[in-house]
């Protein structure tokens, strides 16, 4: 009697473990897969504005701008550094250098370590004055 006890129990908590593995999975899957709407507004010196949309999977601002080619740059010590964007290069001598913002709000990461969620618009504008 105590044997079979022993030995539902062992299957019971074996049914729950192997229900938990299968939730668990399922869960980080659709957590690292899911596809956000993500735009990005792009303000050139004249100052015309562009919006590009993107649906991507990616983490972080930087694949997203990265894999789509809306930019260019040169990797730091911080992550990518946005040089040229939709074509347009930032000046050295006149202290231009892109601004990236959230929502108009300014972002203290590297593109390469601003996350993105489902949503976001992000706003990168040539900006003159160190």
């Amino acid at each position: 009697m105590k044997k079979k006890i022993i030995a539902a129990a062992s299957v019971l908590i074996l049914l729950v473990g192997v229900l938990c593995a299968i939730l668990f999975m399922r869960n980080d899957k659709e957590a690292t897969a899911s596809v956000k709407k993500v735009a990005v507004e792009v303000v050139h010196g004249d100052g015309k504005a562009e919006t590009f949309e993107y649906s991507t999977e990616a983490k972080f601002l930087g694949e997203v701008l990265k894999e789509n080619g809306l930019v260019e740059g040169e990797e730091g010590e911080y992550g990518l550094f946005i040089t040229s964007v939709d074509g347009e290069k930032a000046d050295d001598t006149k202290e231009q250098w892109w601004c990236i913002t959230k929502g108009g709000a300014p972002v203290n990461t590297s593109a390469d370590q601003t996350p993105v969620q489902d949503g976001d618009l992000f706003e990168l504008t040539l900006t003159e004055g160190y």
